[in-house]
């Protein structure tokens, strides 16, 4: 995918950067080698971007040719909206209260360049307001109210030409490093087609996948002819400069890792895992609502409201377990003995959430962990209980919180297991996901499907080694392909 920078004339731009083409807008609107090509970001840096001006339409006809503008035309919009203005204001209220407060007048402008500003103290505030308004060159307004907090007042692009001269030296730096960004060197002498974001979280305490699982994906993909790059929270600017995105990282619906997908979707990238399947997972509730209209063996659930948690001992007896809807890695769940644990841990639940699940308790050993990628079971394991704990991980141990996991090819596990965790991981989509499931005798039960599972060196990657990465990147490779044959029928 090739690097566009369009301005009214070139040589306000007269920066080098290394895979970069710098043209006119003119040029881009009316040349025949623009208007064919297929594949390109276009980084719009126009005098003016009002309407029927030459930076509006460079912006929309960027999008008619399926290329990917920076900023778009609902970007534009957005600038010129004050409940977006004012939107984007409350949202880093923190944030600018932070970044200000050395400021001593009532008003004060920021200039945002590819996501950075010349002072550090800024550099926070920067990335956020770049990642929320994707414009390459950006000017922001706040003022001070008589009570001293700042406001976002005004956001606005700003023209290479009205870049000043004493802030050249630095743009051209941030430029530099912005693009130099996008394109790791290259580890293998076959060309990569397309370029794979992997997004992580290198602070993660519970990462989904380990330092050298994810090596081991990269190589996979290198292997393949993709492009990896890692990024964090921080490159959400950036998500349009790839062709597919692959989350490495805990999500949730009110997170960064959702905004990310739903990013990637809405840029035509192929994009694992995708926001359906982050909300549908993320969510018991919803969970026990589809497992029931479609006939999933579970344990027996109810779903909790204010008015029906009386009927909860009728119905599961004690212990039972209690699960908040977006409860992950086993916290937010807690087993409950008696009557007046129950009242007590069902009142703080419904502080947090409408509704809540709860769950009969079905001791077991240790519960089935079965990998579905595309449909089709990709390994099996068991997670053994954590010593002397009812679930895997003992999050009130430092040390020992887990218990021991055995890996199973899928044909050495049971036929009722996997055939159960793919039934279930059908209802969700067709991404990667962990099918949780307790055995007990004859007994098989979904207990959930989550998206983003665990993926760690020498525990899921026992048995097929080097092919699970393999075979999950070629999945994410057969994606980019059909979305790009879609948009060059298109």
């Amino acid at each position: 995918m090739s690097t566009l920078i369009v301005v009214n004339n070139p040589s306000h731009w007269s920066f080098h950067i290394p895979g970069v083409e710098v043209v006119s807008a003119r040029s881009y609107l009316t040349d025949t080698r623009f208007i064919d090509q297929r594949l390109a970001t276009v980084f719009n840096l126009c005098r003016s971007y009002r309407y029927n001006r030459a930076g509006y339409y460079v912006s929309l006809i960027a999008e008619a040719r399926g290329h990917r503008p920076r900023p778009t035309i609902a970007t534009l919009q957005g600038m010129r909206s004050q409940a977006v203005v004012r939107s984007a204001s409350g949202d880093l209220t923190r944030l600018i209260q932070k970044s200000l407060s050395q400021i001593q007048s009532g008003e004060f402008t920021l200039s945002i360049y590819f996501g950075r500003n010349l002072a550090r103290r800024h550099h926070r505030l920067s990335i956020e307001l770049f990642n929320l308004f994707e414009a390459p060159l950006l000017r922001a307004g706040f003022q001070r109210d008589r009570k001293g907090t700042w406001h976002l007042q005004s956001i606005s692009t700003i023209a290479a030409k009205d870049i000043p001269d004493s802030h050249r030296p630095e743009v051209v730096r941030f430029a530099t490093e912005y693009f130099e960004g996008r394109r790791p060197p290259r580890r293998s002498r076959t060309v990569p087609r397309y370029d794979l974001a992997i997004l992580v979280n290198p602070d993660a305490e519970e990462p989904p996948s380990d330092d050298l699982a994810l090596r081991r994906f990269e190589r996979a993909a290198i292997g393949l002819g993709l492009n990896p790059e890692f990024i964090t929270k921080d490159h959400y600017g950036r998500l349009a400069e790839f062709d597919a995105l692959f989350i490495r990282e805990t999500t949730a619906v009110n997170h960064h890792t959702y905004r990310f997908s739903q990013r990637a979707e809405r840029e035509g990238l192929a994009v694992i895992d995708d926001p359906q399947s982050i909300v549908r997972c993320t969510n018991k509730v919803y969970m026990a609502e589809l497992f029931e209209r479609h006939g999933i063996k579970t344990p027996r659930t109810r779903i909790v409201h204010r008015e029906n948690i009386d009927s909860v001992l009728d119905e599961l007896g004690l212990p039972c377990v209690l699960k908040l809807p977006d409860s992950s890695f086993s916290t937010g769940v807690v087993k409950v003995d008696d009557v007046e644990s129950l009242r007590r841990e069902a009142a703080r639940f419904l502080d947090e959430s409408d509704l809540f699940i709860a769950q009969e308790f079905m001791p077991t050993e240790f519960d089935w962990r079965v990998g579905v990628f595309e449909r089709k079971a990709l390994y099996v394991c068991k997670y053994h209980m954590a010593p002397r704990h009812w679930q895997i991980i003992n999050w009130r141990r430092a040390r020992g919180r887990y218990g021991r996991v055995e890996t199973l090819s899928v044909a050495e596990a049971p036929r009722t297991v996997v055939r159960l965790a793919v039934s279930a991981a059908r209802l969700v989509g067709d991404g990667l996901y962990g099918v949780d499931i307790k055995q007990s005798g004859r007994r098989v039960c979904v207990i959930e499907v989550n998206d983003n599972p665990s993926v760690d060196a020498g525990c899921e990657d026992k048995v097929l080694g080097a092919e699970l990465y393999r075979t999950i990147m070629a999945g994410i490779l057969r994606r980019i392909e059909r979305r790009t044959r879609g948009r060059l029928r298109s």
